[in-house]
């Protein structure tokens, strides 16, 4: 016989009586805004204004983005009011508020409630309502008066119904847009585990690429046994280990017989050196750089972060180049119409400071971008992370940009700062991160072992995009 779950202390509510309430009782909860709650909210409300819901049309408004709706807060207000204090069996009589600042996606709202006074010979109560940021800022306060219940109320928790969205997907609208474009014919180097094997034969369905496998052939093929799935139809070029197979993933590209290259189960140096080597013809004017392209839940547009994985300390004019191909980058995914990528120059601070070199390469790159030595993008820096992605941080630190809180790039000002913010991001914020070589004469999709297969596609549509773009003479 099963032994009996032993009910948790949140598995329910609990009121606290009119006889029990003190003058200065408080309690309180806290809440983080996620484009979710925002879509939810107005499907259950019907309220659709566009400072909401449409990015383009929030971008121009005084808040320069998306909010959240103003009774949102208020809502959660009535959440402490109705399941803590007072709790179950709690009647509103009445409730003014007053919004001093907007809840943008990605804060976390901490609501407070407290008693002010009880009403004689009636169980009446007013208690003073009040929402705020991590900052402190209040962003809604006001005064609820309820009637609060006579008798002590223990309910079990209601257990709510899950509610699933199905969205535009960033990466799948970007997949698609490669349906009209032909598949490049692709050198995956070294591929000889099981799950990238799956993936590219899933590349080849979403016709993307038409892969050529170089390595030991017996280990692919070994690989595609564990897969279970069928190559027989695939190029394979036997190699005797990895070296071998990038120096002839980039000999056949330098040739024109691949237009593109991807990494397999291989160490990124190794495929790196052979990318970058002097002999290997792959080399541009340009600076080799990476590039991670984040589609992350809680921003509101892809993020391209750079460089995360190749140039370790990147000196000025490197990093002039890691901000020419991340915006070249960009303009391919938005597609020609003019438009120019935010650029933020990252730092740990916003003022130029003499001892952190960091600053003086971002008001150097700014000012180049000033004077058309870096073109087609709107630079600002240095910024720190929080005031290029968050506009509230931006507007508490008294920042006017038109890129703070609103980049589509960040340059990070070294491999260890990209990396971390990519990782954090990808694995504490549930995020995903397609990665791509730029700045060589064909694309280099380089994937991670720990890359799901989403995140793969994603990095073949982008090679797909860039080759198209190369083609057409729309990049160098």
């Amino acid at each position: 016989m099963g032994q009996a779950k032993t009910a948790k202390k949140d598995d329910y509510i609990e009121n606290v009586t009119f006889d029990e309430l003190k003058i200065g009782q408080q309690a309180g909860l806290s809440r983080t805004l996620s484009k979710e709650d925002i879509d939810l909210f107005a499907v259950m409300s019907g309220d659709v204004n566009p400072a909401h819901l449409d990015e383009v049309y929030a971008n121009n408004t005084i808040f320069q983005g998306i909010i959240g709706h103003g009774m949102w807060p208020g809502a959660l207000i009535s959440t402490v009011l109705g399941t803590v204090l007072p709790g179950p069996g709690t009647i509103y009589l009445s409730q003014d508020l007053r919004f001093k600042k907007p809840v943008r996606i990605g804060d976390t709202v901490h609501v407070n409630v407290t008693v002010k006074e009880k009403r004689e010979g009636k169980p009446i109560v007013t208690l003073d309502c009040a929402c705020s940021n991590d900052l402190g800022d209040v962003l809604v306060s006001g005064t609820a008066v309820v009637l609060a219940p006579t008798e002590k109320i223990r309910k079990k928790r209601a257990e709510l119904p899950e509610v699933h969205f199905k969205y535009h997907d960033r990466y799948r609208d970007l997949i698609d847009s490669c349906a009209a474009l032909d598949p490049l014919k692709t050198a995956i180097v070294h591929p000889v585990k099981a799950h990238g094997i799956a993936a590219i034969v899933e590349a080849v369905t979403e016709n993307l690429i038409t892969p050529v496998l170089i390595g030991p052939k017996d280990r692919i093929r070994a690989a595609a046994e564990e897969a279970e799935v069928d190559i027989s139809a695939f190029e394979i070029i036997d190699t005797e280990h990895s070296h071998a197979a990038a120096a002839e993933a980039v000999r056949l590209a330098a040739a024109g017989k691949v237009q593109a290259v991807m990494k397999g189960s291989l160490h990124t140096d190794e495929l790196l050196s052979a990318l970058v080597s002097s002999s290997g013809g792959l080399r541009t004017e340009r600076r080799i750089s990476h590039a991670y392209v984040m589609d992350i839940p809680t921003y509101h547009k892809p993020l391209i972060i750079t460089d995360a994985a190749i140039n370790i300390a990147p000196d000025l004019d490197v990093k002039a180049d890691i901000c020419r191909n991340a915006i070249g980058l960009w303009r391919i995914m938005a597609g020609n119409h003019g438009l120019k990528p935010k650029v933020a120059v990252l730092s740990a601070v916003e003022t130029v400071n003499a001892r952190m070199q960091s600053t003086l390469d971002a008001a150097a790159l700014c000012k180049m971008a000033d004077r058309g030595q870096i073109e087609d993008g709107v630079l600002d820096g240095p910024l720190a992370l929080d005031a290029a992605i968050s506009k509230q941080s931006a507007d508490n630190k008294g920042i006017k940009s038109e890129v703070a809180g609103d980049a589509d790039i960040l340059i990070a000002p070294d491999i260890e700062a990209g990396n971390m913010i990519a990782k954090q991001l990808t694995f504490l914020g549930n995020s995903d991160a397609a990665g791509l070589v730029l700045g060589a004469r064909v694309p280099v999709i380089l994937t991670s072992r720990s890359d799901n297969l989403r995140t793969r596609l994603m990095s073949c549509a982008l090679a797909v995009r860039i080759a198209e773009a190369r083609k057409q003479g729309q990049i160098k």
